[in-house]
């Protein structure tokens, strides 16, 4: 692909096929939506849907999806299971405790606590995703196992892992993939740290980048609190062939963001962030709401994921029904205040724009 704006280093263009290195974070919990992906994948970037609760016959029908609405490149993404989760059951007794915590909102919403359903196999997730053949794979929390790296590249997949250190980044070169999303610890939703614990691995974004930058030598995507084009000339400063947003593609027309937590990215309250594992058991960014703040005191008593997750499921998914913003995860990155009402198009068009006014005063 001939072209790309000065200070594109056309590496990112070359590998991923895109127009610019604007790359839309992949949500999952619902949030993502193919048409999402197609508008950033259509206006140039690379557009992403976030797959990780979906069932292997369900990957193939999205990629086929997005395939049919859009010409441009996309990645779907997959989260890589943390060993201590693989097969994690609980019995009846530790559930009616763990749920115990949560009875005055069960109670207001009406609803009762689910039998937990197990997560999907993610050997078979990624079976179903190399069969499909999206244009990209990308990965968060884990290096995927190297036969997936192996038959992605076989069958011309390009492969992206996240980092959330520098020794994570070089682990995911050591392993073959192709290129590295940065992810500091301004990012909102799951990073998921994987080399050490996740307390030990909170590295802001602008610190985490030089170093991947000077650890690897493939492509570097510089992610978490970017909003705007003052963070993607910053990122480029630091070295990354691109970048990576999230919280502001959330907050457009096009995303699967309920009225209540769009509304919560545009307001006031967006300039608070937290780390919660009170949502899905695995630490997450989001803005503190009623329930974050009501049950803080046990935010190291909840169980791992994906036992908190489906305890939580039947409140998030009557609360959101019900319009209550208190009630369910409203995931954002530390520069969620900047983002404004757009749609996709409008908004990556606001990103190259505004990088270039802002590198051309420097």
């Amino acid at each position: 692909m001939d072209g790309g704006r000065s200070w594109d280093s056309g590496r990112l263009r070359e590998l991923l096929g895109v127009e610019h290195p604007i790359v839309q974070g992949p949500f999952g919990g619902g949030l993502s939506t193919v048409r999402l992906a197609a508008a950033v994948a259509d206006a140039g970037g690379l557009g992403s849907y976030g797959a990780h609760i979906l069932r292997p016959a369900e990957i193939g029908a999205l990629v086929a999806e997005l395939r049919a609405a859009t010409t441009g490149p996309f990645a779907v993404n997959l989260w890589v299971p943390q060993p201590d989760e693989a097969g994690l059951t609980a019995d009846a007794g530790q559930l009616a405790r763990h749920a115990e915590r949560l009875r005055p909102f069960l109670a207001e919403l009406g609803v009762a606590v689910e039998e937990p359903q197990p997560a999907p196999d993610f050997a078979e997730q990624v079976e179903a995703l190399l069969a499909a053949g999206p244009p990209v794979a990308s990965f968060v929390m884990g290096v995927p196992p190297r036969w997936v790296v192996e038959r992605a590249r076989r069958n011309g997949i390009v492969t992206v892992g996240t980092a959330t250190t520098a020794a994570e980044a070089v682990a995911l070169e050591a392993a073959g993939l192709d290129a590295v999303v940065a992810s500091g610890s301004d990012a909102g939703g799951h990073r998921g740290s994987w080399l050490r614990p996740v307390r030990e691995s909170l590295v802001g974004t602008f610190a985490l980048v030089p170093q991947v930058v000077d650890a690897v030598s493939v492509p570097v995507i510089a992610a978490g609190g970017i909003a705007d084009g003052r963070g993607v000339a910053a990122a480029l400063a630091l070295g990354a062939d691109g970048v990576q947003v999230g919280t502001g593609f959330l907050a457009t027309e096009e995303s699967g963001a309920s009225d209540v937590h769009r509304a919560a990215l545009h307001g006031p309250e967006a300039a608070t962030t937290v780390l919660t594992r009170l949502f899905s058991g695995r630490l997450a960014r989001g803005i503190p709401n009623r329930l974050v703040r009501t049950l803080a005191a046990y935010e190291d008593e909840v169980p791992p994921y994906p036992l908190q997750n489906a305890l939580m499921l039947p409140v998030r998914r009557a609360a959101a029904a019900r319009g209550d913003g208190g009630l369910v995860n409203l995931w954002a990155g530390q520069a969620a205040a900047l983002t404004r009402p757009r749609t996709a198009r409008e908004y990556l068009a606001h990103l190259l724009a505004d990088t270039d006014r802002v590198l051309a005063r420097s």
